[in-house]
């Protein structure tokens, strides 16, 4: 019987993985993890609801790596009920923010609708509110450049200060 539990256990954990979700390879060559998108869902759901140009903008950066529209909505669909658990160390908040700011910079074209998300996104993750626009400008001008990630990591230290 265990064997059998076991059995079934592996097989929804393998189906729940083979859903339509993608690992996202950036402009840049580098790799996204497919969480830094149900980031981006649950950061936009972070006051309760979902609106119409938050919809749009995550239907726009889901296509940008192969998502098809009914994947997404089954994507926005799953996350309803999960909130943003932002991460606690500065690294992996750094990582988390430079994950979404790659999905956003995936067609060289920064909207004010993704500042805004990207904007949301710090304000999750505990970043001073003053410091704010610092960091988004240092993350997005990094990314543009090609800086390393450590030496964006550096950069975006000394913006917090």
């Amino acid at each position: 019987m265990l064997i059998l539990s076991s059995l079934i256990f592996y097989y929804l954990i393998t189906q729940l993985y083979k859903m339509s979700f993608v690992d996202f390879i950036t402009h840049q060559g580098r790799r996204i993890n497919r969480e830094a998108f149900i980031h981006l869902v649950q950061v936009s759901r972070s006051d309760g609801k979902l609106g119409v140009s938050e919809k749009e903008m995550l239907h726009k950066e889901g296509r940008k790596f192969g998502l098809t529209d009914p994947e997404i909505d089954q994507i926005i669909t799953m996350e309803k009920e999960h909130n943003y658990h932002a991460p606690y160390s500065l690294e992996d908040k750094f990582e988390h923010l430079h994950n979404i700011a790659e999905v956003i910079l995936a067609d060289e074209i920064v909207e004010d609708n993704e500042i805004k998300m990207l904007r949301k996104f710090a304000i999750e993750a505990g970043f001073d509110y003053s410091k704010i626009d610092g960091i988004i400008e240092v993350m997005i001008e990094g990314i543009k450049a090609g800086d390393s990630d450590e030496r964006l990591f550096r950069k975006f230290k000394k913006a917090l200060r």
